[in-house]
């Protein structure tokens, strides 16, 4: 298929112009650093193309249903209410923080009075880049570059808010931030996540995202930064549930600073297509990071992962592991890479995605790779697909259980690696209801 044809597939994209923009520009109060940057991303989203078939992250996706025509920028920073959008991480959880957004805008937040007066930022992105301009500016698409692809450039320039996170030097918070993205029928969200641990901070932050609808449509096109100076550790947890009927577009950046560890845990079970770019920089010596990811697809979900995990100083650790469970006509797909720069020596990498499919249409596509530049390192990859065993369902059944239940045992038993890196327990219990609630029966 060529660019053209697919520009024309996707619409006029009447609803994403110079005068939406020009619109949007004139509700906003964003400070002169910030209505610059968004003007100079809208310039490389002109002149851009669509993504191309052709190029390798793109050739096992189809984005030809996606009519961008059908969706229209937040202009205005009231929005419609997404009632009843479920929450599935706070059950039993205090939190010390929390905020929520409605189609990309922040309507609610909430801090602890002794986190605010340490320093601690939690809120709307938006509302913070007057307020906590220098914080912002400094960080603010310091990872994610619009030049990347046209999604890109549009969250760049048309981004409506979203969260900040921050926290100040040595700050350690002890319970969880919650932040609670909702997107109504046909919407749009252009939000943008942003979290920064300065030297020694610790925090846990668990983010997750629903449709008030579990079949609603929808458009999401969103950044994550997770910034990490030295010595600081940050557990993020990140539950996608979108309405089977959105789009979902996302650049997720991460950068481990010295001797700094982070443990990223992604959930992905909701959209109609999703198209993730997850990147994980090790920036200093010592740094350390654990992606976990669990993929849940049913009907006909097509989800593809691009991640890459890349060593720039030596010293330095990447733990990787990802699971998928395909039913129906479903489809996933995960391209991995592991690279190490010159002169990152003593680099240990790992990189794995296990599939387990429980019907004969699903179908998942696992292509890992390494590219090493330094000779003193270990980088180890591998993948796995297959079907359910028959002789284990066999087995729970002759011991009184129904094929539905031995099938979401064997689902369980599947994922419990995962489930066992994940060190808070309601998150773990969280995922293993929401999985359990969505297995069928197949005969």
């Amino acid at each position: 298929m060529t660019t053209s044809t697919l520009t024309d597939r996707l619409g006029s994209l009447e609803t994403f112009n110079q005068s939406a923009l020009d619109r949007f520009l004139e509700k906003r109060i964003d400070p002169l650093w910030l209505s610059a940057k968004r003007k100079e991303a809208w310039e490389i989203y002109q002149s851009l193309d669509w993504p191309n078939p052709r190029d390798e992250n793109w050739m096992r996706s189809d984005i030809r249903g996606l009519k961008l025509s059908k969706f229209a920028p937040n202009v205005d920073e009231s929005t419609q209410i997404a009632s009843g959008s479920p929450v599935r991480l706070l059950d039993g959880v205090d939190v010390s923080a929390s905020a929520r957004s409605v189609n990309g805008v922040v309507v609610s937040e909430t801090l602890d009075e002794k986190l605010s007066a340490k320093g601690v930022v939690v809120g709307s992105l938006s509302r913070c880049a007057r307020e906590h301009s220098g914080i912002v500016e400094k960080h603010l698409h310091s990872l994610i570059c619009p030049k990347s692809d046209r999604f890109a450039a549009l969250q760049t320039a048309m981004w409506s808010d979203g969260f900040l996170v921050y926290v100040p030097r040595n700050v350690r918070i002890e319970l969880p931030i919650h932040l609670h993205a909702a997107l109504g029928d046909g919407q749009v969200d252009l939000s943008h996540t942003l979290i920064v641990l300065e030297e020694g901070a610790e925090a846990t932050v668990l983010f997750e995202s629903s449709s008030p609808d579990p079949m609603a449509s929808g458009f999401h096109c969103g950044g994550v930064e997770l910034i990490q100076h030295g010595n600081s550790h940050l557990r993020y947890v990140n539950l996608q549930d979108w309405g089977k009927g959105s789009w979902h577009f996302a650049h997720q950046r991460a950068s481990v600073g010295r001797d700094a560890q982070l443990q990223w845990t992604v959930a992905a079970m909701g959209s109609r297509f999703a198209q993730v770019d997850q990147r994980v920089q090790l920036v200093e010596p010592g740094a350390s990071s654990q992606v976990n990811g669990v993929m849940f697809t049913q009907d006909r979900q097509h989800l593809v992962y691009n991640t890459l995990q890349h060593h720039n100083a030596p010293h330095c650790n990447s733990d990787f592991l990802y699971k998928s469970v395909l039913q129906d006509r479903s489809r996933t797909v995960w391209r991995g890479m592991i690279k190490v720069s010159p002169g990152a020596q003593k680099t240990d990498g790992y990189q794995r995605n296990d599939n387990l499919m429980l019907s004969d249409a699903a179908r998942a596509d696992s292509i890992p790779g390494l590219e090493i530049n330094a000779d003193d390192v270990r980088c180890t990859h591998g993948s796995t697909s297959g079907r359910v065993d028959e002789e284990l369902i066999f087995y729970a059944q002759s011991r009184g259980f129904t094929r539905s239940e031995a099938i979401r045992m064997i689902v369980t038993g599947f994922f419990q690696q995962i489930f066992d890196r994940i060190t808070i327990e309601s998150v773990r219990e969280a995922l293993g209801a929401a999985i359990a609630r969505q297995v069928r029966q197949y005969e």
